[in-house]
């Protein structure tokens, strides 16, 4: 699979190394059908309706048409702004590996559900591409941090079920008080 760069700004140093490690963790029979991953700007595309859409739109899956096979397209200005002061600039670039990674496992995920599972309606497909997320971009978690995710892996049922308690719990609250 290749990747396009076509954006007009440096990229952070590793970028494509951080994209191949992405495409590691998620299963290669899901990544079949992908041409390549294009990093632009900013997506320009007529499915979009509004300029506001365009510039908070990080990343666009085009799906096969014709004899154009599918790709991905990744906006960089939605993940790392330009414009900003820096103080403003310096908490996204922080977290860059991790929402390009989110972004790029997410556009993969509807890929894979859109042409290589055809058991998911319409109705489930988004929890279903969430669920995907979730999981693949914490095996990747994982393959990054192996010696923090040793660690916390015996704590880890243990904080789950704390987050689900605490969730419920603010659930009965906000319902409390309407």
């Amino acid at each position: 699979m290749k990747i396009e760069n076509q954006s007009n700004g440096k990229l952070p140093r590793g970028t494509m190394r951080q994209i191949e490690s992405v495409m590691e963790t998620v299963p290669r029979e899901h990544l079949r059908g992908i041409d390549y991953i294009r990093l632009v700007d900013r997506i320009s595309d007529p499915r979009t309706k509004t300029s506001a859409q365009i510039t908070e739109l990080p990343g666009l899956y085009h799906p096969k048409q014709g004899g154009q096979q599918a790709w991905l397209e990744i906006a960089l200005e939605a993940i790392l702004p330009r414009s900003k002061p820096l103080h403003k600039r310096l908490i996204p670039r922080l977290s860059f590996k991790g929402n390009l990674a989110a972004i790029l496992i997410s556009l993969i995920g509807q890929h894979y559900y859109l042409t290589l599972r055809h058991s998911v309606k319409k109705g489930q497909m988004e929890p279903s591409i969430k669920a995907y997320t979730e999981k693949h971009l914490r095996r990747w978690h994982e393959s990054q941090h192996t010696l923090r995710s040793r660690l916390f892996k015996p704590f880890q049922p243990t904080l789950e079920r704390w987050s689900r308690n605490l969730q419920k719990r603010a659930k009965q609250e906000r319902q409390g008080r309407r």
